[in-house]
């Protein structure tokens, strides 16, 4: 059984990247979460301890990571938590570690833009078709494709509902 955990912190160190020999991307920073409690005799919010992890990720994760987050900034983390005791010649600790699924940037401490990642092995094949690369015609819906918008979802013309529309196109979501 695998403990799946979602956090949120401070990123606290610089994001470390690497690709082993066999081609592996990964990417793993440290992650400073603080507790705040409200403490009843001050009536105010007061700090509490740090808890510390280590994130890693992995493949396509591990590049957009690399790519996007920076030393300072608020994140979002889910993945699997792993506790490993350690121990070397004249120390032993407890690692907390966990092996991401997904990372962001927490939107309660600002903005950010998505910007659509292509993945390598579509990247690496000359005339595959790219996700959203289609070039819609004039006389079908989804015609005036917004080019910011990262999934190519339709954006309904002047006098259609918003509800004929779809949100999103799963079908070119990577999996």
């Amino acid at each position: 059984m695998t403990d799946t955990i979602a956090l949120t912190g401070i990123v606290a160190t610089t994001p470390r990247h690497l690709v082993t020999s066999s081609g592996l991307a990964i990417t793993s920073f440290r992650l400073a979460c603080r507790q705040r409690r409200f403490d009843r005799s001050k009536n105010s919010w007061v700090d509490a301890d740090t808890n510390w992890y280590t994130v890693s990720s992995f493949r396509q994760l591990a590049q957009n990571v690399e790519q996007s987050v920076r030393k300072g900034e608020h994140v979002l983390v889910t993945g699997r938590l792993r506790i490993r005791d350690w121990e070397n010649q004249d120390r032993s600790g407890t690692s907390v570690e966990v092996e991401a699924d997904a990372v962001g940037h927490n939107l309660s401490w600002g903005t950010t833009s998505l910007v659509r990642s292509v993945p390598p092995a579509s990247a690496e094949q000359p005339g595959a078709e790219q996700p959203g690369a289609e070039q819609p015609s004039g006389d079908q819906p989804g015609a005036d494709r917004h080019d910011r918008d990262p999934y190519g979802a339709a954006q309904p013309s002047a006098g259609q509902p918003a509800a004929a529309w779809p949100a999103t196109d799963m079908e070119t979501r990577p999996a």
